[in-house]
């Protein structure tokens, strides 16, 4: 019995080295991150329906190994702006003055700064609609790229969802991991999301990142200037009367 045990245990070893040594950090340099898998990922092409309508095109990278899903969307919301000026010149008519409804603002462009700056909360709430239970939602970085931080249980196998959503360089990117609900977290998967560059070298900041202030400064200045201060913000707000023989 002994001898028995002991091969046992050696093949338990072998088997769970073999295991660990399938996880393996994969960079994709065209889409300007990296993280960790347990194999090599299926790569497909979609596209993700913008809060404003507008049909993204999207990659999605997948691993299926039994109970265990693990899948990382990006979406490349660089197309925001023309995609959104297109579709407001097809649905406004030329002398319709309600901008918002046929997608135009004021300056006669397509709704993509918001559509862009409500990206990671549009995700987000994506998730909220699934049929699971919402068990922690928080502020998160990674590599210091801000984003939000998810965890659910799916209400019909009770399997558990891990996500991170963030935005960097105009791209937004969903990665989710599902795990049975004895499953441990996979760590390696959450903790191992990270940025590249053009040429495939990681990238981390020096301070949190935020996609619309970083990439959109025009849009975003990191110091807002006053209008004005008093009752209502505005320069032209009543101010007050001071009292009389001062």
């Amino acid at each position: 019995m002994r001898v028995i045990a002991v091969l046992l245990v050696s093949v338990l070893c072998v088997c769970g080295q073999a295991f660990a040594q399938d996880w393996d950090l994969y960079t994709f340099k065209d889409d300007g991150f990296k993280v960790d898998f347990p194999a090599q990922p299926k790569i497909s092409e979609t596209t993700f329906k913008s809060e404003y309508g507008a049909d993204i095109p999207a990659h999605v990278y997948t691993v299926d190994q039994g109970r265990d899903h693990y899948k990382v969307t990006v979406a490349d919301y660089t197309q925001a702006p023309r995609l959104l000026d297109e579709k407001a010149k097809l649905t406004c008519p030329k002398d319709y003055p309600d901008e918002r409804s046929c997608g135009l603002t004021n300056a006669g462009r397509g709704y993509w700064k918001e559509d862009m700056a409500g990206a990671i909360l549009w995700a987000t709430y994506g998730f909220l609609q699934r049929d699971a239970k919402l068990t922690h939602l928080a502020y998160a970085w990674q590599d210091l790229v801000q984003g939000h931080e998810i965890q659910m249980i799916n209400n019909a196998d009770k399997s558990r969802m891990f996500a991170f959503i963030a935005m960097h360089k105009d791209k937004l990117y969903i990665f989710e991991a599902a795990v049975p609900g004895n499953a441990p977290p996979p760590g390696l998967f959450q903790q191992s999301a990270g940025w590249v560059d053009k040429d495939g070298n990681g990238v981390r900041y020096q301070s949190i990142y935020s996609n619309m202030y970083a990439e959109h400064p025009d849009v975003f200045p990191g110091q807002p200037k006053l209008t004005g201060q008093g009752r209502g913000g505005g320069a032209g707000a009543p101010q007050p009367v001071p009292p009389a023989g001062r």
